[in-house]
């Protein structure tokens, strides 16, 4: 039997065009729901433009990992200058402060603030983040944001070279002077590359797992000098090996300074927001006021050339 000799197809029941009707009609409220619910877009990395700073960041209320609240990450031991008594919820040392200033600017007051451990080198390294954004004086570069999202950078650094007084490179004037000695440096920083790129001694620098174990190879004679950058030098010959003397500053290298930026996942859709919370501070003079506040005044420190 064909098709078309079947009487039951022939007579085809009434409703159906009204089924249809309905079907069509969920189909549009399922669409304006998924429509309302859809994330903003996604960021660039480096502190570009993103889809919810073009859409307008509402205070306390962006799509933060807990909702309400701010999950900002640094490592541990948490540094001075940078943070005060190893206590990075105190609002004490200079990216304490910053990092409480972003979030006011966000619309999260410190009680909405919360702090978790990011090794360093784990706070820009591949893979979903546990923070919303992170504080670190990790610097920007193009390497790292394949990995990151970076805010804009809310400090300008150079990195300095550390010596017991002791030492002959005490009296180093330039580069040529620091050739010959074996320096060091935490793995994975700018102060590491800047030893590998800008200084190139002859010897192949130590590293470090991380700044503590830098101090100790200084004080032992393990190493002749350290790399950090300029606060981290002014605070370690001023209040932890007070036998050593900063020896000078590097210029920076490449297009532009060098600077610190917030790390954030990448793609992050908080990205934008928080470059424009990072440029108002910048703006109305609130970074240059914790700089003074915090970090050490560099003009003493002569340049390296």
């Amino acid at each position: 039997m064909t098709p078309a000799s079947a009487p039951a197809s022939a007579a085809a029941p009434a409703p159906r065009p009204r089924r249809a009707a309905a079907l069509t009609a969920l189909l549009v409220l399922a669409a304006s729901a998924l429509g309302a619910c859809a994330p903003q877009s996604a960021t660039t990395s480096g502190g570009g433009a993103s889809g919810a700073a073009a859409g307008g960041c509402v205070k306390g209320g962006l799509g933060t990992r807990t909702a309400g609240a701010l999950t900002v990450g640094t490592d541990k031991p948490a540094y001075a200058p940078w943070f005060s008594d190893d206590k990075p919820e105190s609002g004490k040392g200079f990216e304490s402060a910053v990092a409480y200033a972003v979030a006011d600017r966000l619309g999260y007051p410190q009680g909405k603030v919360k702090w978790v451990v990011s090794p360093f080198n784990k706070a820009f390294a591949p893979g979903a983040k546990d923070f919303d954004f992170d504080i670190n004086q990790v610097s920007i570069n193009d390497d790292r944001k394949k990995s990151v999202d970076f805010s804009s950078g809310y400090y300008d650094v150079r990195q300095a070279v550390v010596a017991l007084k002791s030492s002959k490179l005490a009296g180093a004037k330039n580069l040529a002077d620091l050739k010959g000695a074996k320096l060091g440096a935490q793995v994975g920083t700018t102060s590491l590359s800047t030893i590998t790129d800008q200084i190139k001694p002859s010897t192949q620098p130590a590293v470090f797992d991380d700044n503590d174990l830098a101090k100790s190879a200084l004080k032992n004679g393990q190493i002749d000098a350290l790399v950090v950058d300029l606060p981290t030098a002014f605070y370690i010959t001023g209040a932890e090996i007070t036998d050593a003397a900063v020896v000078g500053q590097l210029a920076g290298s490449g297009i532009g300074a060098e600077q610190f930026g917030l790390v954030l996942d990448k793609g992050s859709s908080l990205t934008g927001c928080v470059s424009q919370a990072v440029d108002s501070l910048r703006a109305d003079g609130t970074l240059a006021k914790l700089e003074k506040q915090w970090l050490s005044d560099a003009v003493s420190a002569p340049v390296l050339k």
